[in-house]
Formats: structure tokens, sequence, C-alpha cells
């Protein structure tokens, strides 16, 4: 996502001081060392990195790890993201956030980070709970979920963050999980795109919502269950022993069965980054009929907030020539004298 001189770093480069507070088991450790193992990949540099959260367990983040951090206000880290971004456009900010944070107070604040297309990448942690105030359900709780604040399972239909993200008209959108060996190809993936890069992060929360997503997500024997994408490869699953068709009559995606490798004559389609539509269909797949869509669903860059601002910047000072006092002075001004200063109010 940014251009940066590569330097060398190591994982001991990116860990504070500082002790992690989560809960033992918390997904949130398997994606902190996941962004710690990348950022060496990258070439990143630590004087050129910024994190910044808003409320929540998630949010914690930018204590542990050894670059510029910020942790501020409940829902509104787009925004000091954005600000932080428009004032030095060079530095690679990352933005941290949780399901709550971000679709419930934060939701119209992420909302517009991501029309504006601001150069930052946006990790939503999404454990389908409000972890740090202590399981309340959440905007993606599941229908049925038992809470305190829904002790007879709530009736909310979920939100849908990647949904909410391609809605919100942002030009990369991802998923993966907290355990994932593929979660920092992802991660990669998103840093070298222009533009927002939002991806939707599974986390499982050991105390309030344990193992909701095991079903796909586990650590071992939940693989059938992932559909992997990768630009310009078949969209295969099970071991390729099933794959995702489009049914062009009805126009929407279905699971075929793939008959000695050959994925063509069952008709299994090609993942196109940059086939918006199909990526609006991955993310509503209803999972169980199903495979859980991960990976880069979606990836089309197009010009950044802040090259327009940029831009925009430079043409209203073009010839123009930097005078405080002048335009300190312009417009109606009042010269105050000893006298008038003398004047009662």
């Amino acid at each position: 996502m940014n251009d940066m001189t590569p330097i060398t770093t190591t994982l001991k480069d990116w860990e504070t001081d500082q002790e992690v507070r989560w809960c033992p088991g918390c997904g949130d450790y398997a994606i902190l060392k996941a962004v710690q193992r990348t950022l060496p990949q990258l070439g990143a540099n630590p004087a050129n990195t910024v994190f910044v959260s808003g409320i929540g367990c998630s949010s914690r983040f930018p204590y542990y790890v050894e670059s510029y951090g910020f942790h501020t206000i409940h829902g509104r880290a787009p925004a000091f993201a954005t600000g932080i971004k428009l004032a030095n456009p060079d530095l690679d900010v990352w933005m941290v956030t949780g399901d709550g944070d971000g679709l419930s107070i934060g939701g119209n604040h992420l909302m517009h980070v991501l029309r504006r297309n601001v150069n930052l990448q946006i990790l939503l942690f999404n454990n389908e709970i409000y972890g740090l105030t202590k399981g309340q359900y959440s905007p993606t709780s599941r229908v049925g979920t038992k809470s305190p604040s829904t002790p007879l399972g709530s009736v909310d239909r979920p939100a849908n963050p990647c949904a909410f993200a391609l809605g919100a008209g942002a030009r990369f959108v991802a998923r993966g999980f907290d355990v994932s060996k593929k979660l920092p190809e992802v991660l990669i993936a998103a840093h070298a795109h222009q533009g927002a890069a939002f991806i939707e992060i599974f986390q499982n929360c050991i105390v309030y919502n344990k193992d909701v997503f095991d079903d796909f997500a586990a650590p071992k024997g939940a693989e059938d269950q992932q559909l992997w994408l990768e630009d310009g490869q078949p969209m295969l699953f099970a071991g390729g022993a099933k794959g995702i068709s489009l049914d062009r009559d009805l126009l929407e995606l279905k699971v075929v069965d793939v008959i000695d490798g050959d994925w063509e004559a069952a008709g299994v389609i090609v993942h196109n980054v940059k086939n918006r539509s199909i990526a609006h269909m991955l993310v509503e797949l209803p999972f169980g009929a199903f495979p859980m869509a991960l990976g880069v669903l979606y990836d089309d860059p197009r010009p950044t907030f802040e090259e327009g601002v940029i831009a925009e910047r430079a043409k209203a000072s073009e010839g123009k020539v930097a005078d405080l006092a002048k335009l300190l002075g312009k417009g109606q001004t009042w010269t105050v004298s000893a006298e008038t200063a003398a004047d009662p109010v």
C-alpha cells in the first residue's frame, strides 16, 4: 500500500515491553503475531508506521506493536486515521477495530473512510460479541445469541462486515481468521493495495463466545469448509472435490462436484478479484450450504482520498505567495488604539 525504502527488521523489532493483557487463549494473540511477523516481510519501518484503534479488546493493539500508536475513542478510529494520513501521507497507517467498535457506534465513520478510499489498512476483528464490556451481543451476533443484554436470545439480523464494506464503496475486501497460516498472505495483499484495504478477521473470544467459528476456523479439521480464493485460480474447496459455479439462469452461485479433478467440466468459475458482482455474491454466501469464502474477495484500486486532497491544495496555491499577515488582515478588520482600548465595554 505504501512505497517505502525497505529496511531489515525481525519479529522482535515489532514487540514492545508492554504486558499483553488479553484473556489466555484469546484469538487476538494469534492476530498480533501474524501482524508482527508480516511487517518485516513488508520492509516496514517502525519509525514510519502508525497503528490506530478505538475502544474494545482489539483496540489494545497499538500498545503491543513497537511503532507509533493512537488508542483513541469509541468508534472514531477512522476519523483519527484519516487525519493522520492527510497530515503525513507518507506514513504507513493501520487501523484496528472490532465488530462493536467499528459497526455500531463507529459504523458511520467506518463507512466514510471506505467511501473516501483513504490509503490505509483496516483490520476488523469479528468475534460476534462485546468482549471488553462483558459479553453483550454485538451488531454481528447471530440470531438467537444469548447474552447479558439478550437473555432470551437476540432477534436482530446480524450485520455482514464485508457486505457493509462493499456497500460503502471499498475497493479492497478480504477475510481471514485468527489462527490461519494464510492470514499473513492476506495482510501482504492489503498492504500492496493503493487505497482503503478492509480485512474482516474472525476472532475467537475464549470467554464470551468460545469456538463459535469452529465449523470453518478450527485449527484442525475444518479445512473442507474453507474456500480460499486466489486471483486467476478456480474456486475449489474440500481438497478440490467441490467447487463454486455460477448459475447463469438464476444469476447465483452454487456448489458443484468435481470429478477426477476436471473443474472446467464441472463449470467451476475462476476467481477474478476485480469482479465486484461476484464479490457481492461471495460475501453473502450462507455458511453451511456453502463454505466460508476467505482470502482476497475484491481488489480493484482507484485514486485515493489523499491524492485528491493534495492535488486540490496544489491547485489552490498555484501562483500564490504565502503571506500570513496579509491573510489575517484580509476582509473586515479593526484597529485598536489607546483611546478605544480605554472605552468601557
